[in-house]
């Protein structure tokens, strides 16, 4: 009996890294393949299709910093990460191994590239991140969640397919909810999140915001907001003060069918969140982490910006009267956000597991 070929998937441990590696497994899956993730420690407190006898666990570190010890460590943690990886290609002969981004991801990938192993990376951002550029070159194909990433290198635009970041089921079915704009005296659903460790942004400048608007607009409003457990009794005093319809909690559980439910959200632009967006179809007002190396928030925001499916506002820019003034236009324009709402669905792509899931076998030569 002929053992069904095998494909690694290399993850940082991060859900951003982590739900379109899942994405692309149940994908493969579904077409007869085996599938293993190998990441680092992190990985573990997810739950999912990776149970823990199909996770290797290879040491690796980002870089945090330029000191000569800390990248010492860095290098260090790479090469135990780089022996570790040489024997799971001795061990497992995979058919090819899949890079989501992350530094988990460079020693198995450079290991099954001194075993001749085929090779793929997926990038998640509008600009490559620093994984997947030290990766790119030696890779047999790239594909990218977003056009147009790489158009200024031809050598890597060669090899690149843009197939979007392969959604989780629950994204694929909150697509699945048309938007209904909403009235105009009616409810207004408004989300603000500020992805996985939260946002003290948010916490900081929406609450103010919210104060700022015209008082017939607080009556309307229907309020859900990540906020951290240090910024929690802070922000819920000036929504009980306003009579505010606000739920607050440090994480939801239920993301994708609140993002489905709301008529507008505020949020950072991380690459999973912009896709979702994208996927569901949602009008946002996007402030971009600042202060990263890529900017690759920034990048990610001015897609769906470009595309008139979100406003995008650099955090230097993101305060209480700013974002009141475009949180009053918008509910005074339900159908600006009908017109928002339709152009961030076409940025979107609901078959991108299925696209990806191709380029695999293409590049595994199956």
């Amino acid at each position: 009996m002929t053992t069904a070929p095998l494909i690694l998937l290399a993850a940082g441990g991060t859900g951003g890294h982590l739900f379109p590696a899942e994405s692309l497994g149940v994908q493969l899956i579904r077409r007869g393949f085996r599938v293993r993730l190998v990441t680092d420690a992190r990985a573990l407190r997810y739950s999912g299709l990776f149970s823990r006898d199909t996770i290797d666990v290879v040491p690796s570190e980002t870089v945090r910093g330029r000191t000569p010890w800390s990248l010492a460590y860095t290098g260090v943690m790479l090469a135990a990460g780089g022996v570790v990886a040489l024997n799971l290609m001795r061990r497992l002969q995979p058919a090819a191994v899949v890079g989501f981004g992350g530094y988990p991801t460079v020693p198995p990938l450079l290991a099954a590239r001194l075993f001749g192993v085929p090779t793929l990376v997926h990038e998640a951002n509008a600009v490559l991140g620093r994984a997947n550029r030290l990766l790119s070159r030696g890779v047999s194909a790239i594909a990218t969640s977003l056009p147009g990433v790489l158009d200024r290198d031809p050598a890597l635009a060669a090899k690149t397919t843009t197939v979007g970041t392969p959604m989780r089921p629950a994204i694929v079915a909150a697509a699945a909810v048309k938007f209904v704009p909403p009235e105009p005296a009616g409810s207004l659903r408004l989300l603000v999140v500020g992805g996985s460790q939260g946002a003290r942004v948010m916490a900081d400048i929406v609450p103010g915001a919210i104060e700022r608007l015209e008082p017939a607009l607080w009556s309307r409003l229907i309020l859900t907001q990540q906020v951290r457990e240090e910024d929690m009794a802070r922000v819920r005093a000036v929504y009980d003060r306003l009579k505010i319809n606000a739920e607050l909690a440090p994480f939801f559980t239920d993301l994708p069918a609140r993002l489905a439910s709301s008529h507008l959200v505020v949020s950072r632009s991380g690459a999973g969140t912009v896709a979702e967006l994208g996927a569901i179809g949602r009008p946002s007002i996007l402030v971009p982490l600042p202060g990263s190396i890529d900017q690759d928030q920034f990048a990610n925001a001015g897609v769906l910006a470009q595309a008139n499916g979100a406003l995008r506002i650099p955090q230097a820019d993101f305060t209480p009267d700013r974002l009141a003034a475009e949180i009053s236009a918008v509910a005074a324009e339900p159908a600006r956000l009908s017109a928002m709402a339709a152009a961030a669905r076409s940025v979107g792509r609901l078959d991108a597991a299925e696209r990806l899931a191709d380029l695999v076998a293409k590049v595994a030569g199956i």
